[in-house]
Parts: structure tokens; C-alpha cells; sequence
């Protein structure tokens, strides 16, 4: 989402929450107000609210950045707009939307020259190539009055379900991984069960704390799912300048951005209850309403119980909730946090990032976390356990799924499916399978560079929607806005188009945002494992005596690019991983080739590109470039 866009959606998000404060007493029930469509939050801006907003920007601009370290002191609560006295902290509210302003029309004249259109979708991963604003999705007029029944994600028909209870209220102890409900495939053909952005969340009258982030974020739009005294975090993208900040932007929430070089922002969720209980959730879904309505997207969730009794922190953990607290002290949530606990809110059931794993029962959660932290990152302790597709690597041998040798690698099968291409060498794609192998990354450096550029591909197939199946999609070609492929990425010399097959939905017609890889071994690679055959190291003790299955699956926001995942360089000695993205996601094993079928969001097997056949490529698309002349007129 461009700056522009993402400060209209907060500015409509503030004309809410003032129209709701001046609309009610102070000591009545909270009063939801959900605007039927686009044209009711164009007039709520134009009211005297924000105006107010903008001529206090005259007088007022100290106050809209809180530091971003927590030895800074948090802010006051008047800044937040909690206090007693009512109209002081609306003044101090409106003051801070005024600095707000002020510096998204700094950042316009900063940007004119090269900002494109707010009604334009660009690539949102691939930033090898170049650095795109964020996208944004278009639905034709004539289905507007039907997606307005379900923007809230929540629709009349109902869903085929295993459970006779309402997933809204289920509670998951051992993980649900579940397609997203879509307006064109309701019920879904294959009848498996769907999550709502409403069942993800859970009754509002239990959420107490939640801390979010995405992508492209509609401010107005998910601010409605919460009720008004819920403290939210949120994690969203950074400005041009790529600074780490945190700052106040609604009455109890607090935007944190991570420092970002040149990446792109994370898209994750995590959700306190007011029962004590955490739900952890990794989604592929951005939180703006066609995400969850018109595409198909994957989630991942879990509900984690407090422990009895707290217990020490383990500085040397590697588990699901160390890797987490990790992250999240990595994207920038701590003084968040901090400012947050400061103001008006000590009674947060999450006082430290640590507390995360000490305070709650994670020994239930079967999945292993995979993220990957935008930047630099040298030498082993940091490229092996902690990032990108070392990270994976890690996880490959936690699972006991290591192939051992190189025979057995050529049968481990890899099928990534996405909504981003990148630019593909085969000596990516072959380190990428290394990883994916559980093979180390110091032995893949120490091999010859120029033997490692010549490799032929791996058994990598790239799952990605043809032009044919977009346009026949129920959204047209209108539906591919955020599905991207680049005619110089497929046209460039020594692409691999031989490995491309098509991706199609087993929910019905629909185009998916999802992002998964499914891996399969063949029978002989068992042998090859069992008789562990050429060693790739000395690391054998790190592989864990379970039950082997066929494969393992990635479900998260990794888009299948050296962008999310990372490329190597440097040596065996001091080896440097390069990332240009936030991103994480689950993995877990596979017990038969059943559940990889079940699992999968793509149809299985999926058919292989013809010589008819291209990618799906927005850019040259007759609906796409008729809007982009539209728009320069």
C-alpha cells in the first residue's frame, strides 16, 4: 500500500473512532460502526474533524513519535488519548493526526516524481529487481453491493465443517491449518473447512491484547473487528527513510515499524485472550478485506495454555517460542511494547517478550517456526539457526528429514507454490534444495563456485497460475492484481519455464494468495537416510530420533524468491546470508502422501506449463493497462 493510501485508511480509522467518541457517553457500551462501503469514510474525511486534525498541525506536531528505545521514557497518556479528561486527551488525539498529515504530504512531494497511482497494483516480493510500493487491489462496480454482505468476513451461507461448534468459538490445542472462505467458492468443492478473519480473531469480548501485522493494511478496515478499549500493536510497513519507530495512530494503538533495508514488511499475527490463553497465528493473508474476501489465502493457528508456574529463561532455546521471541524483538515490538505498558495499560498480560515462552505451555505445538529478518547476517550462529532457508535447513534436521547424501537429494521433490515470481539461477534453486535437504550451508560454500553455477536444476516445480487460468477464474482478469510475474523475469535468458506448472484452487474458481511448499521424498531416499550413505558433516547429533514421514510442508509468507528466503555468499568459514524481507512461516512433517494431498492448496498433481502456456503477467493485461490510461488522464 503506497503512503498516500495507507494515510487515507488511517484517517478514515480516525474519523470512526471520533464519530464513536462524540456519538456516545463516556460511560456507555461500545457502539460498532461499520460504514457500508467506500463513498461513507470519503465523507467522514471531508468532515470537520480532520480539519480540525490539519489546522492544529499549525501549532502542534511535537508529540507524534514516541522513541523507539524503551529507556526513552513511554509516552503520555494524553498522547494516546485515554485520559480522564476527555477533551484534552480528543485535542492531543487530533494534534497528533495533524503531525500525521503534515508528513504524509512531506513525503508526497518527496515521492511525486516515482510514486505510481493509488489504484495501481505492483509486485510485492521480487525486490531484487526493484523496489515496488505496495499493491492495491481493484473490484469492478458491478460487484461492489455484493461484496459489501462480506466485508466484515463474515457471510450467510455456511461452510462445511467437521466440528457441529462455531469456529469463532473453538478453541485449537494441537493446530488447524485451514484455507481462507472466499466469496466465489462458498461452499469450497473439495468441503473442507475455512477460517474467516471473525473466527481467526475470536469473540471480541475476549480478546485483550493483540499484537498484528501485515503487508498492505487497511486501517479503517481491521480496526473494526476490535472493540475500542483492546490495546493493539501493530506491525506495519516502513516509510521511504526504512527507519525502525514506534508511534501512536489510534486510541490504544501503537504502530511499530522495523528497520528495513530496501525489504518488505511482515505478515503475521499474534492474539492475547483475556482467559489467559494465547493464540499464535501465521497467515498468508494481508489484513485488508479482499485478502479475506475475494482471494484465497492459507491460516495457521494454534491456542497455547499458561503453564502452572513460570519457567527460567533459556537464553540457548531454539524452539517454536524462542524463535518467536526472536522475531518479534527483531520487527520491532518491544518498545512498543514498553510506550504501551507506560500508558494506561499495566495490566497487559504480556509485561516482556520473554515471558512468551515462560509463561505459557508451548510443549503441545508440533510446527517449527521459520522466519526470516531483513538485513545482513554473517557468520554461523546467526546464518544457521536463525534465518531465511539455513533456518529451514535447521528445522529439515529437527524433523529427522534429512536426506544425507547427494544421491538420495535428487529425490526430494519440492512443489512452491506462490503469488510472486523471482529471478531464478540455478545456483539459487539448487542452494535453496540444499536447505531443503537439511544439508549445511558450510559445505554447500565449500564447494566450487563455478561448479555450483553450473548445476543442472534441481527437482524444484514452481507453482504459479497461467494467463488461461486467471482469466477463467470468477474474478477475471481483475481477480490477478496481486499475483505477479515480470515479462523480463520470464523472458530473461536461462529462465527455468521447463519446471512451471499451473496453479488451481481445490475450493473452486478462485486464484490464491497463499504461499506453500510441499516436499516429498521417494521410497529410495528412506534407504539412503536410514543408511545414512555420503555425510555432508559432522552435525549427525542435531538430527532427532522421530517417525519418519514422506515430506514436510512450509505454509507463511515466504514467497518462493531469493527476496523472502535469502542467497548465500562469502565462505565455509565466514558465510554471509543476504535478506531482503520480513517474513515468517510453519513447518511440519508429513505422514503419508494423503495428507500432502489433503494439506495442499493447489491441485495435486499439478499440470506441467505447455508450449502454449505463460504466466499470469498483470502488466500486459488488457483489464490492467485500461485502468493504468484511466489513470494518467
Amino acid at each position: 500500500m503506497s503512503f498516500s493510501d495507507e494515510d487515507d485508511d488511517l484517517a478514515r480509522a480516525i474519523a470512526l473512532s471520533l464519530r464513536e467518541q462524540q456519538a456516545r457517553k463516556p460511560d456507555s457500551d461500545v457502539i460498532n460502526l461499520v460504514s457500508d462501503d467506500e463513498e461513507d469514510f470519503k465523507d467522514v474525511r471531508s468532515g470537520k474533524e480532520i480539519k480540525q486534525a490539519l489546522q492544529a498541525s499549525k501549532s502542534s506536531s511535537s508529540h507524534s513519535h514516541i522513541p523507539s528505545q524503551p529507556s526513552a521514557g513511554p509516552s503520555t497518556s494524553a498522547e494516546i488519548g485515554q485520559s480522564s479528561d476527555r477533551p484534552v486527551a480528543v485535542s492531543a488525539f487530533l494534534a497528533e493526526r495533524a503531525q500525521l498529515e503534515k508528513e504524509r504530504r512531506e513525503r508526497q512531494k518527496r515521492l511525486r516524481p516515482s510514486t505510481p497511482d493509488p489504484g495501481s497494483t505492483t509486485e510485492e516480493d521480487d525486490s531484487e529487481i526493484e523496489e515496488p510500493p505496495a499493491k492495491r487491489h481493484q473490484v469492478s462496480s458491478s460487484n461492489q453491493s455484493r461484496m459489501r454482505s462480506n466485508i466484515s468476513g463474515v457471510s450467510s451461507s455456511k461452510f462445511s465443517s467437521s466440528n457441529s461448534i462455531p469456529a469463532i468459538e473453538q478453541v485449537f490445542w494441537s493446530g488447524e491449518l485451514r484455507q481462507t472462505a472466499t466469496l466465489h467458492a462458498e461452499p469450497r468443492k473439495d468441503g473442507s473447512s475455512t477460517f474467516r478473519l471473525t473466527e481467526v480473531l475470536g469473540k471480541k469480548s475476549e480478546l485483550s491484547f493483540a499484537i498484528l501485522s501485515s503487508y498492505s493494511l487497511d486501517w479503517a478496515w481491521i480496526y473494526e473487528f476490535f472493540d475500542r478499549s483492546v490495546p493493539v500493536i501493530m506491525v506495519a510497513q516502513p516509510d521511504a527513510s526504512g527507519g525502525a519507530s514506534i508511534k501512536n495512530v489510534l486510541p490504544n494503538w501503537i504502530r511499530a515499524t522495523p528497520f528495513l533495508r530496501n525489504g518488505f514488511g511482515c505478515q503475521h499475527m499474534k492474539l492475547f485472550y483475556k482467559s489467559g490463553r494465547l493464540r499464535v497465528v501465521v497467515s498468508t493473508a494481508n489484513l485488508v478485506a479482499y485478502d479475506w474476501r475475494d482471494m484465497e489465502n492459507s491460516v495457521w493457528l494454534q491456542d497455547i495454555p499458561l503453564r502452572s508456574r513460570p519457567i527460567p529463561h533459556d537464553p540457548k532455546a531454539d524452539d517454536f517460542p524462542a524463535v518467536l521471541q526472536r522475531m518479534i524483538y527483531d520487527i520491532n515490538v518491544r518498545p512498543a511494547l514498553a510506550a504501551m505498558i507506560g500508558d494506561n495499560h499495566p495490566d497487559l498480560p504480556l509485561k516482556d517478550i520473554d515471558e512468551l515462552r515462560q509463561k505459557w505451555d508451548w510443549s503441545n505445538v508440533k510446527a517449527h517456526l521459520v522466519a526470516s529478518i531483513a538485513g545482513k547476517h554473517e557468520g554461523w550462529p546467526h546464518v544457521i539457526h536463525r534465518n531465511g532457508h539455513p533456518r529451514l535447513m535447521s528445522v529439515v534436521r529437527k524433523m529427522g528429514m534429512r536426506t544425507g547424501n547427494a544421491k538420495a537429494a535428487k529425490d526430494l521433490v519440492l512443489e512452491c507454490q506462490g503469488s510472486s515470481i523471482g529471478l531464478y539461477s540455478t545456483q539459487w534453486l539448487n542452494e535453496f534444495h540444499w536447505s531443503s535437504r537439511g544439508e549445511s550451508a558450510e559445505v554447500w560454500l565449500d564447494k566450487p563456485k563455478k561448479s555450483r553455477e553450473k548445476l543442472p536444476y534441481p527437482p524444484v516445480k514452481l507453482i504459479f497460475p497461467t494467463k488461461a487460468t486467471v482469466q477463467q477464474s470468477a474474478a477475471g482478469e481483475m481477480g490477478g492484481g496481486t499475483i505477479f510475474c515480470r515479462r523480463r523475469q520470464w523472458s530473461s535468458k536461462n529462465f527455468p519455464k521447463d519446471i512451471f506448472y499451473d496453479s488451481r484452487s481445490k475450493g473452486g474458481p478462485v486464484l490464491m494468495h497463499s504461499k506453500m511448499i510441499i516436499a516429498t521424498l521417494q521410497e529410495n531416499a528412506f534407504s539412503a537416510r536410514t543408511n545414512k550413505g555420503e555425510s555432508s558433516d559432522t552435525e549427525d547429533d542435531e538430527i532427532q530420533a522421530v517417525d519418519p514421514g514422506v515430506g514436510w510442508v512450509y505454509v507463511g509468507s515466504h514467497n518462493f524468491t531469493p527476496s523472502a528466503w535469502g542467497t548465500l555468499s562469502g565462505s565455509s568459514f565466514n558465510p554471509i546470508l543476504n535478506i531482503t524481507n520480513y517474513e515468517v512461516g510453519v513447518v511440519f512433517l508429513l505422514k503419508d502422501v494423503k495428507e500432502a494431498d489433503r494439506i495442499a492448496c493447489f491441485q495435486r498433481p499439478p499440470r506441467k506449463y505447455t508450449t502454449k502456456d505463460e504466466p499470469w503477467m498483470q502488466e500486459e493485461s488488457a483489464y490492467h493497462q485500461a485502468r493504468e490510461e484511466g489513470s494518467s488522464r
